[in-house]
């Protein structure tokens, strides 16, 4: 098992992976004196955080999240009824995300808002899913318009279900 601190959070994508899986500039021959990582799912090339930098983040780090740009939302701003696809998870916490991507809620996913009171409700494909105010303030989406068939289903299931048919 690693330790806390062997894992790094791609800035980019928002990948969260071990240190060791992040080989980078295998044919370069400044590589043992490069310190930037490669993220193993977009990869995106950058530097590690330092300790110092971590601590400030922590120590300074701002308490609401930052509003996403442009045509991006937060799972708060939708309406009921809203279609959306899921962008990403901006979840600090590693294990609030992954317990996410486990019901499905991964990014490029996409997702139908059917409440937002008491708790937020969202279905995503056959799944339907009650999320406390502050989960769906990290989970940011862009809006879609429904297809006409009344399904809001996950593309990477869809094509699952078109391969074994």
């Amino acid at each position: 098992m690693s330790a806390p601190n062997d894992y790094l959070h791609c800035p980019l994508c928002g990948f969260e992976f071990v240190k060791q899986q992040a080989p980078c500039h295998q044919g370069c021959p400044l590589s043992k004196l490069c310190k930037l990582v490669c993220c193993p799912s977009c990869h995106y090339e950058f530097p590690p955080e330092t300790r110092m930098t971590a601590w400030w983040r922590r120590l300074f780090g701002c308490r609401e999240p930052a509003k996403p740009p442009g045509n991006l939302f937060s799972l708060r701003e939708l309406n009921e009824g809203d279609h959306a696809e899921l962008v990403r998870l901006t979840s600090e916490k590693a294990s609030r995300r992954n317990t996410l991507v486990v019901y499905g809620l991964v990014p490029g996913c996409r997702l139908v808002l059917q409440q937002k009171r008491p708790s937020f409700v969202v279905r995503v494909g056959e799944t339907e899913l009650a999320l406390e105010a502050d989960i769906a303030g990290e989970l940011v989406v862009k809006r879609v318009t429904d297809d006409g068939t009344g399904d809001v289903v996950c593309p990477h299931r869809r094509d699952a279900s078109r391969a074994s048919s």
